[in-house]
């Protein structure tokens, strides 16, 4: 090799590898950029109740219920104009459930929004959303389930989120969700929250600190492959589900993994899997070795019996915040940073 072919090679070699390194430190900074929290709320704060998903048909004592909880805490509550209306399976039309949720983005005054329910529609909206104004005056976003597509978009905006009971999440007595209610009212006046866990013999022990991000395992999949999937890479991610078969389960980690989620992901942490299926044919194992088996070839703590999801113990995850989760077989821990 002449020496002018020689050095023209050595810098190709230079080059290429500067240019793998920029592209690792772009990717390292974005993985560990800090989100952005909305201001705690306070007595006089105003929440916005609004229905992005499924229908409200005769729930209007559980949304009575909220505003006077929501009063209790000396809150001011305002009710979206549509959340009674009725398109079918939906809280209204699509462009009704939007123009509710962009008023309540957009509104300085608006301090939450709080869904009244899940089911299935949000997605429908979020190409509709627009965030200019929410990013002048950030707030919080409180849902769980279908909610979990509005919390992955937020996420992608750059702010923090709230998975948290809803509106029909309310029971006659609130006595019976007693903790669900303190966690999510913590959560929302800047009180530090940690909890201690139930062990399993499943769990995979570890300890790690990163942002939580994720919500309802059916949502996550389909985002898959659009603008509003989410970044896992150096974050522990939570899941829950309500509904399905084991094999759809599966079906969805394994689509997960295959699409990269879990190769740099930091941290499981499973919710509740509620009111499983039972297919004619048995899967044979339980969803927890389902999940091992599934995430077999990552060395990151798993941890399960995360009390958040479908059932009345319902403890508020704050997404995108910082968590230590130190998981062990007899008990684990999961300690937001406040």
């Amino acid at each position: 090799m002449s020496k002018k072919g020689f050095i023209l090679q050595l810098c190709c070699v230079v080059l290429f590898f500067g240019i793998k390194q920029v592209a690792a430190q772009d990717l390292s900074a974005k993985n560990t950029i800090t989100l952005i929290q909305p201001e705690y709320l306070k007595a006089g704060d105003t929440v916005a109740i609004v229905a992005p998903s499924g229908i409200l048909k005769n729930r209007n004592d559980e949304v009575e219920q909220a505003k006077a909880l929501l009063k209790s805490w000396n809150l001011n509550v305002v009710v979206g104009e549509h959340v009674f209306s009725q398109d079918y399976h939906f809280a209204g039309t699509d462009a009704e459930r939007c123009e509710d949720f962009q008023k309540a983005l957009d509104d300085p005054k608006i301090s939450a929004i709080w869904c009244a329910r899940g089911g299935y529609g949000t997605v429908r909206i979020l190409d509709r959303l627009d965030y200019a104004k929410f990013k002048e005056h950030p707030k919080w976003v409180i849902g769980y389930s279908d909610i979990t597509a509005l919390h992955n978009q937020i996420h992608n905006q750059g702010f923090e989120s709230l998975h948290a009971l809803m509106c029909v999440s309310l029971t006659k007595d609130l006595n019976e969700i007693e903790t669900s209610i303190n966690t999510f009212k913590d959560a929302l006046f800047g009180v530090a929250i940690s909890y201690t866990l139930e062990g399993s013999s499943y769990n995979k022990v570890g300890q790690i600190t990163a942002p939580v991000v994720g919500g309802n395992l059916t949502i996550l999949h389909t985002m898959l492959g659009s603008k509003t999937s989410i970044d896992t890479s150096g974050k522990i991610l939570f899941i829950e589900e309500i509904g399905e078969y084991k094999y759809h389960i599966d079906r969805m980690l394994q689509s997960l993994k295959r699409a990269g989620y879990f190769e740099n992901c930091k941290g499981l942490m499973v919710g509740d899997m509620s009111k499983m299926r039972k297919n004619t044919t048995p899967w044979g194992k339980p969803i927890e070795q389902l999940i091992l088996d599934a995430l077999s070839e990552y060395d990151f703590p798993i941890v399960f019996n995360v009390p958040s999801g479908h059932e009345k113990d319902n403890r508020a995850l704050i997404l995108g915040r910082d968590a230590t989760i130190s998981v062990g077989k007899d008990k684990s821990t999961i300690v937001f940073k406040n």
